[in-house]
């Protein structure tokens, strides 16, 4: 289902969009995740909404049969892109598991700001992305994500949080129909 609606304190994240993450091999072109997100951005706060801009600098503890571990990362990795255009009212994020609450102050920020809707874009789709949105939408919030601002390493795992995952979650849709959705004043 396509986003319907946006909250009048909806709250943009943008997970991992950093130096060191969109340098991998990714299923979409990168720059046009980036350019998305950046559109994202500057249109929330152009309407005075909250901008919440998420890196990753390490890893659960624990194994696994499958993935990376971030042990020293080489210097700039964590650095956010410019093209984000990091803002003094953003909220920065850095976060050492998947997902962007587990032990940050991304729920106490958000909570203090009275949002109600988090909208979602980033890399990568069947990790960051979709563990944050999991535990938004376990802790009450309503959750909206942006298809075309995001990609993962694996087109399956892309295909499925988008064609599986996603719609239990919240609603999806293109940059274009959440920027127009805030430019009608949240619904359509």
């Amino acid at each position: 289902m396509p986003v319907t609606v946006l909250d009048p304190k909806a709250a943009l994240v943008v997970i991992d969009l950093q130096q060191g993450i969109v340098s991998l091999p990714v299923v979409h072109p990168v720059d046009e995740v980036v350019k998305q997100s950046a559109a994202l951005a500057a249109a929330f706060r152009g309407h005075g909404l909250p901008v919440v801009l998420v890196n990753v600098a390490g890893g659960a503890p624990g194994r696994t049969e499958q993935g990376r571990r971030l042990g020293d990362l080489p210097a700039g990795w964590v650095d956010l892109v410019p093209e984000l255009n990091r803002q003094p009212a953003d909220h920065t994020v850095t976060k050492r598991t998947w997902g962007a609450f587990t032990n940050t102050d991304l729920e106490a920020q958000l909570r203090k700001l009275g949002v109600t809707q988090v909208v979602l874009a980033g890399v990568a789709t069947s990790i960051g992305v979709e563990s944050t949105a999991r535990q938004a939408y376990e802790l009450g919030f309503n959750v909206a994500l942006a298809v075309d601002a995001m990609t993962d390493m694996s087109l399956d795992a892309h295909t499925n949080s988008i064609a599986r995952i996603f719609p239990r979650l919240g609603e999806t849709g293109t940059t274009r129909e959440i920027i127009d959705l805030l430019e009608k004043g949240g619904s359509r």
